[in-house]
């Protein structure tokens, strides 16, 4: 193998890498976006009126196999936080056929509320979501504090979740749960 070889490949994968980077990365999103979500059931959601409480968006699709094999993990956690005021949020993305999310809502027994981004404007909103599952963790002043292209660490996301509803809940305390560990 040349020099340049040597120079060239490194180069080649640093230059690859950062393309795909760019590519899947959201654009510079820093704060939830002010948009209405409208769910399988009919009702709308209004992201601006959640606003105080932690809030996890997450975007997937019925053939998306990390998706998939996060779901148990999300709804043991909405199952456990919800009633100390965590929302989830599940997007399924446009190319998903609204049949087949109700049916994998009702298979999987999915509590969280799933909107249809039949138009994709969720997925414009959030900086163009591609790949999936795609999720961000928006803190109650709206800011997005966790972004994650791919499975999320569910332990280091529910440590980022409790604290966030500590430092806002301190009269009820979480009794009920243990505290993020350091």
């Amino acid at each position: 193998m040349n020099k340049r070889s040597l120079i060239a490949i490194p180069l080649f994968v640093l230059l690859t890498a950062s393309v795909i980077w760019l590519w899947v990365s959201p654009n510079g999103i820093s704060r939830a976006p002010d948009i209405k979500l409208t769910i399988t059931d009919g009702s709308i959601i209004n992201l601006r009126e959640l606003q105080g409480k932690p809030v996890l968006v997450t975007f997937w699709a019925t053939s998306c196999m990390g998706c998939i094999r996060e779901m148990p993990r999300l709804i043991a956690l909405y199952d456990e936080l919800a009633d100390d005021g965590l929302e989830i949020i599940g997007i399924a993305m446009p190319y998903d056929p609204p049949n087949q999310v109700a049916k994998m809502i009702s298979e999987r027994k999915i509590p969280y509320p799933i909107a249809i981004d039949i138009e994709g404007n969720a997925v414009l909103a959030f900086g163009d979501v591609i790949v999936t599952p795609t999720s961000f963790l928006i803190a109650p002043d709206g800011t997005i504090t966790k972004h994650t292209i791919g499975e999320m660490d569910i332990n280091e996301l529910r440590d980022s979740i409790i604290s966030m509803l500590l430092n806002q809940n301190t009269v009820t305390g979480l009794s009920h749960v243990s505290t993020p560990s350091s």
